[in-house]
């Protein structure tokens, strides 16, 4: 629990998709640790049963299979976690998907891969849970919706993955979008993430991670905390007067290039 009531989320609850690996991971261990009952989701059995397993040593961690490619998967999910919960305090769209190739090399079906998840996935999950988060929130103490954007989002990226950028780009204005129209018994905001160590990231990090910590003007990658904070702080009452903020979690890459 934390020092300061600010920043307490203990007896809060939470769902966390793509909670089976990377960003999902960092931030459902921090909900735990916080005293947050988390569902995480995502396709892949396996790795979210390792990662509720060991959170569940640490607090009230289970997970539900889905997936959210689909809006029959998105809407599965919704119906699993109101079986459960008859509320939701906290939604965390972290869910994704990446490609790249050149640019002669994409195609219809490259983009659909990309944006059903990325776009499409964070629509239909919000849309599934809303009234299990619209049970919970009040103007006073809203429910939270925290989607995971990205700094390429914001900025031009090296690689040729335009599906992703241009994905993360709507999932900010989506954001925005969303905040102005649930307000005010729901906030809904977007963490903007640099390189952190995930699945997605491994390759990249693993060819040219040194190279990008040292152009960084912090010079590191991302650690688990540095995720778990931010996500924290939004769904505290530290954050309850924010919404429709995309936050760059970066090492100050976008925002001092």
């Amino acid at each position: 629990m934390s020092a300061s009531p600010l920043f307490d989320i203990a007896g809060k609850r939470a769902v966390v998709t793509g909670g089976g690996s990377g960003i999902g991971t960092m931030i459902a261990a921090g909900f735990v640790e916080a005293g947050v009952s988390v569902i995480i989701a995502s396709r892949k059995e396996d790795s979210l049963r390792q990662v509720a397993d060991e959170l569940s040593t640490k607090g009230d961690c289970s997970y539900v299979v889905a997936d959210l490619s689909t809006e029959e998967g998105c809407r599965g999910l919704g119906e699993a976690v109101a079986a459960r919960w008859d509320s939701l305090d906290i939604l965390v769209n972290n869910a994704g998907a990446n490609w790249g190739a050149p640019l002669a090399a994409q195609d219809t079906a490259s983009w659909a891969r990309v944006l059903d998840v990325n776009v499409e996935g964070v629509f239909h999950t919000t849309k599934f849970l809303l009234p299990l988060l619209q049970a919970a929130g009040t103007a006073e103490e809203p429910a939270r919706v925290i989607n995971i954007g990205s700094v390429d989002g914001i900025q031009v990226p090296g690689f040729e993955t335009y599906a992703y950028s241009a994905s993360k780009a709507a999932v900010h204005q989506l954001t925005r979008h969303l905040a102005k129209h649930l307000a005010p018994t729901i906030t809904v905001n977007a963490i903007a993430p640099g390189p952190f160590q995930s699945r997605m990231m491994r390759a990249t990090l693993e060819a040219a991670g040194d190279g990008m910590a040292k152009m960084m003007p912090l010079k590191r990658i991302g650690r688990p905390e540095d995720m778990a904070g931010p996500a924290i702080f939004l769904s505290s009452k530290a954050g309850s007067f924010l919404t429709g903020a995309i936050i760059p979690v970066d090492g100050g890459i976008a925002t001092t290039r």
